[in-house]
C-alpha cells in the first residue's frame, strides 16, 4: 500500500499524539505566567493511550511550546 492510497483512506501513520489541545493550551498559559518548563511537565497528565495517567516528558513540553512559536513566525 502506498502512502498516497493510505492517506486517501484516512490513514496517516506515525505515533499517536500524547498531547491534546487542552493540555497544550494549559502548558502555554502556565509558561506565559512564568512557570518553569520542568514544573509544567509535573502538572500535566496524559489522558489517553498506553501512557494514560503518566506525565509527559520535559522534552514533550518544550516541543509543545516550540510549536507555538513556530506557528507565529
Amino acid at each position: 500500500m502506498s502512502r498516497t492510497s493510505a492517506s486517501e483512506r484516512g490513514r496517516h501513520g506515525g505515533r499517536p499524539k500524547v498531547v491534546d489541545n487542552d493540555m497544550a493550551a494549559y502548558a502555554r498559559s502556565l509558561r506565559a505566567n512564568g512557570v518553569p518548563v520542568p514544573e509544567i511537565a509535573r502538572k500535566l497528565v496524559i489522558t489517553s493511550g498506553k501512557n494514560q495517567g503518566k506525565r509527559p516528558s520535559v522534552a514533550t513540553v518544550y516541543r509543545i511550546l516550540a510549536e507555538d512559536t513556530d506557528s507565529t513566525e
